[in-house]
C-alpha cells in the first residue's frame, strides 16, 4: 500500500433480493463499547439463501445488508471503554443484539428480547466481509490456537445447545433427532455425549444419515421407517424445520416424552395434532435462536474440545465468489455440508 493511501475493507453487499456486488469501504473503527474483528471465516445457511431471494419476513431483514452470522474472527481493533486485553483474542460473538434491559433479557432469555429485532447480518452489518464491528459484551473469547474455520459454526452451535437445554437428556434414554444437516450433526454429537441408550437419526438423505454415525448415532431412519417407531423415544429433537417434521416428532415421542422443535418453519407446515398432544400429555419446547447462556454452553464444549465442528465444512469460498457459494446451500448437492466464506 502506498504512503498515504487507505485502508480497504471488503464486503458482500446485499443492495435488494438477487442483487449482490463486492464493495470496498474504509475499514471500520469501534465507537465506544464495539471491538472490531478480522474475520476468519463464516457459514453460509438457508437463512442466508432465504435473505438473498428475498423470502425472509420483513421484519426480520433490513436492506441493504452485509449478510452474515455464523463466523469467526480475532480482535483487531477496540473502542472507548473495552478492556484492551482483548486485541488479538480468537472470538465469536452473539448475534441477537439484545438490549439487556427488558423482561426478557433479565430472566436471561436474551434471544426473546422485546426491544425489537436486531441480529448481525440481517438487520445489522455482517461478517460476510473483512471487518465486523460487535458490541463487546456480545463477545465470546476462546482459547489461544483455536481452529477458527471450525468455531465458524458455533452460532448453530448454541442453538443446538439451547434446545439440549430445553430437552434435558438424562442417561439411558431413546433419543429421536430428526435431520442430518448441521443442527441435526450437531446435535447428534452433542446428545452422544449424554449416555443416551439409544440415539437414532431419521433424515431420508443417504449420505447425510451415514455422516451421523460417525458423530455417535445408533442408528438411523427414513422418515418411512421412522413411521414404525412411533411412541418408541424420551426426547425428540427436530432440526430440519421441514413441512411434516414437527408434527413426525410429536409422533415419534412416547406418551409423557419430550419434543423440541428448532428447524424454523414457513406457512402450510403440517399442524401439530392436538388431540394427541392432549392425550399423549407431550412436553413441546421449541427454540428461537440461542440465549447467552447457550453462547456459554457451546463456547465451552467447543473450547474443552466435547464438541467439533470441523468435520461438518466441506467447502469454502473467497468472498469474490459468493454467489457460487450461495448457490450450493439448498442447492440438492449429496456432497455439500457447512459452507464457508473466507475472506
Amino acid at each position: 500500500m502506498s504512503a498515504g493511501a487507505t485502508a480497504v475493507s471488503r464486503a458482500v453487499l446485499v443492495e435488494r433480493p438477487g442483487a449482490h456486488r463486492l464493495i470496498g469501504r474504509e475499514v471500520p473503527s469501534p465507537g465506544p463499547g464495539e471491538v472490531r474483528v478480522r474475520v476468519a471465516a463464516a457459514g453460509i445457511c438457508m437463512s442466508d439463501r432465504e435473505l438473498y431471494e428475498g423470502h425472509r419476513a420483513p421484519e426480520y431483514v433490513r436492506y441493504p445488508v452485509v449478510p452474515g452470522h455464523e463466523w469467526s474472527g480475532t480482535v483487531d481493533a477496540v473502542g472507548a471503554g473495552v478492556d484492551p486485553a482483548l486485541l488479538g483474542r480468537p472470538c465469536v460473538a452473539e448475534g441477537f443484539r439484545s438490549c439487556g434491559r427488558c423482561e426478557r433479557c433479565r430472566y436471561g432469555e436474551t434471544s426473546l428480547c422485546t426491544a425489537g429485532y436486531a441480529e448481525t447480518g440481517f438487520t445489522e452489518p455482517g461478517a460476510f466481509a473483512d471487518h465486523l464491528l460487535v458490541p463487546a459484551r456480545l463477545l465470546h473469547p476462546l482459547p489461544d490456537g483455536v481452529d477458527l474455520r471450525a468455531a465458524a459454526l458455533l452460532e448453530p452451535a448454541a442453538v443446538v445447545a439451547a434446545a439440549v437445554r430445553a430437552g434435558r437428556p438424562r442417561p439411558g434414554e431413546r433419543i429421536a433427532v430428526v435431520g442430518a444437516g448441521t443442527l441435526g450433526l450437531l446435535a447428534v454429537q452433542w446428545l452422544a455425549a449424554s449416555s443416551p441408550g439409544e440415539l437414532a437419526v431419521v433424515d431420508p438423505r443417504a449420505q447425510r444419515a451415514d455422516k451421523a454415525l460417525g458423530f455417535g448415532a445408533s442408528r438411523t431412519l427414513t422418515p418411512r421407517e421412522a413411521d414404525g417407531e412411533a411412541g418408541r423415544f424420551d426426547l425428540v429433537v427436530e432440526t430440519a424445520g421441514a413441512p411434516p417434521t414437527a408434527a413426525s416428532s410429536c409422533l415419534l415421542a412416547r406418551r409423557g416424552g419430550r419434543v423440541v422443535l428448532t428447524g424454523m418453519f414457513t406457512a402450510g407446515a403440517t399442524g401439530i395434532d392436538p388431540v394427541h398432544l392432549s392425550v399423549s400429555q407431550l412436553e413441546i419446547r421449541s427454540v428461537f435462536g440461542a440465549s447467552s447462556a447457550a453462547w456459554a454452553d457451546a463456547v465451552r464444549a467447543f473450547s474443552l474440545g466435547l464438541l467439533d465442528p470441523a468435520p461438518l465444512v466441506t467447502h469454502e469460498f473467497p468472498l469474490e465468489r459468493f454467489g457460487e457459494a450461495l448457490a450450493l446451500v439448498g442447492g440438492g448437492d449429496p456432497g455439500a455440508g457447512k459452507v464457508l466464506l473466507r475472506p
